[in-house]
């Protein structure tokens, strides 16, 4: 029986990409901001509509770097319900994470409830787009003015989005996006920072190099976030094809909205009003009426060499190396859409026979 991944890499012509690489084994300029980073850079300032770009070698350290390059100090009010990278991201750069519940319609952020979190030591809003869902920016954004904080907007589900028409990536003080080889679009490993503050172009270059601003000079305590060479040359070519890639991906859900679209008990994604999405995931939401619990399903899906994911479970809050020290028992609707939410198999390349099997396999269940 034939195995069907919860992702699959998208990945452009061989031949295009050897081509694309062919003048690195001519240079042997592998990484420190070559000729491949420079160029993908600027790519992607006009396919992404922002005036500043900072690439990195993967989505968290992009994260950690703009916290960094802020200086923030204090605690940042986040979602729990997103990939461990998030609130890693905050703790590893000394911050603490003060969660808030998000709201049972798209699952992102609860805006309603983000005022009440707020201290004097809170210095930013770090929400997540999450599955390609844009979060209520019109809210954010005016709580962030009354209080005068920054918003990082983990972006990483939303490459490629607009929301009324405006790139996501030009929304908050920055957008942090992840290009791992599981994302829409990916440079294999990689990630970068759309940022507003042309100031901050500097550090964010010096940061990601040691805290090198010079031979000799070593202005920041930084890291090793590097795009390499490789890297980027694969961003380029991906991003010739990444419009076809939506689209494939978006004929993809419509398959699966066919099945699936009217069964009682399983809540399906719904694009947004005034967002052009991307079709990143398919996530299912299995209530009490479908009569199995989303447990069963995956292993039903599992034992039939099907391969969904739990995406997000447990919420962060929860994981057990935070030991419940940042934990609260106000993230009731996190929780409860955690341990009831499936991730079904979704990329440009799957076979619409694929989704009706998978679909059969779900809907047999009820039988």
């Amino acid at each position: 029986m034939k195995r069907i991944n919860v992702t699959q890499s998208s990945m452009p012509p061989l031949e295009e990409y050897v081509e694309e690489i062919r003048s690195l084994f001519e240079s042997k300029w592998l990484t420190n901001m070559g000729e491949k980073h420079k160029k993908f850079e600027e790519k992607l300032k006009e396919y992404l509509q922002v005036s500043n770009v900072s690439l990195t070698v993967n989505g968290h350290m992009a994260l950690e770097n703009i916290i960094k390059a802020l200086d923030l100090k204090g605690e940042i009010i986040t979602t729990p319900f997103t990939f461990a990278s998030t609130t890693h991201a905050i703790i590893r750069c000394g911050l603490k994470p003060v969660f808030c519940d998000i709201n049972r319609k798209d699952y992102t952020i609860d805006v309603d409830k983000i005022e009440e979190l707020i201290t004097e030591d809170t210095c930013a809003i770090l929400p997540v787009h999450v599955y390609g869902n844009v979060c209520n920016i019109e809210a954010i954004e005016e709580i962030a003015n009354k209080y005068n904080l920054y918003v990082i907007y983990d972006a990483a589900h939303t490459f490629g989005e607009k929301y009324k028409g405006k790139s996501v990536a030009a929304y908050g003080d920055a957008s942090v996006f992840s290009f791992h080889a599981t994302k829409v679009f990916n440079t294999i490993e990689g990630g970068c920072i759309a940022f507003k503050d042309e100031t901050m172009t500097t550090i964010l270059k010096d940061i990601k190099n040691f805290g090198f601003s010079g031979p000799e000079i070593i202005r920041y305590v930084g890291g090793n976030a590097k795009m390499n060479e490789f890297q980027a040359a694969m961003g380029i070519c991906n991003l010739r094809h990444i419009d076809c890639e939506l689209k494939k991906r978006k004929n993809a859900y419509e398959k699966y909205r066919e099945y699936l679209c009217d069964v009682k008990g399983l809540k399906i994604w719904e694009p947004q009003r005034d967002v052009e999405h991307n079709y990143a995931y398919m996530p299912v939401v299995f209530e009490d009426e479908f009569g199995k619990n989303r447990d069963y399903i995956a292993q039903i899906l599992m034992e039939n060499n099907i391969y969904a994911r739990k995406y997000f479970y447990p919420i962060t809050a929860d994981f057990q190396c935070y030991n419940n020290k940042f934990s609260s028992c106000r993230l009731e609707v996190a929780r409860d859409i955690s341990k009831r939410v499936l991730t079904l198999p979704l990329y440009a390349d799957i076979e619409p026979d694929d989704i009706e099997r998978i679909c059969s396999v779900i809907l047999s269940t009820r039988q």
